[in-house]
């Protein structure tokens, strides 16, 4: 599946701040991306960190939901919250720290909880970020 991202780039006015809204597509569905205003965006959409964040809180609930129903466990709601800590190493690489919190209501036991919690490590998308990932660009 190929992801289009398209900037919408307006230049700040006396009445409005910049904005780089990038309105991104997969060609079913489509959604956008913006810069914080500490960046010089509009602030009008989520961030791609928030994206990128987006995706393995999204991904993680999925699977255990996935897992829930072919169980038939009894949960009432699943919650899951997703942060991150952005910072530097000594040789100037980028450590981005993610933090993952599931909140679980329902009458399960520990096991399932325990059970639960190595299935949410098993998202494809905890997989991809855990693993080796390389981006070829190309100019066209």
């Amino acid at each position: 599946m190929t992801i289009d991202a398209h900037l919408h780039r307006r230049p700040a006015a006396a009445d409005q701040p910049a904005s780089a809204l990038t309105l991104l597509t997969n060609g079913r569905h489509a959604w956008a991306a913006d810069l914080d205003r500490t960046l010089g965006g509009a602030d009008a959409a989520p961030s791609p960190h928030d994206l990128l964040d987006s995706a393995l809180a999204a991904c993680t609930t999925l699977t255990l939901e996935l897992y829930i129903r072919r169980k038939a466990l009894a949960v009432r709601s699943l919650h899951v919250q997703v942060d991150h800590v952005e910072t530097r190493g000594d040789d100037g690489g980028v450590r981005y720290q993610m933090q993952r919190r599931i909140h679980i209501d329902g009458d399960l036991a520990e096991a399932d909880r325990a059970r639960l919690l190595e299935i949410a490590g098993k998202c494809p998308i905890h997989r991809v970020l855990e693993g080796q990932t390389r981006i070829e660009t190309t100019m066209v």
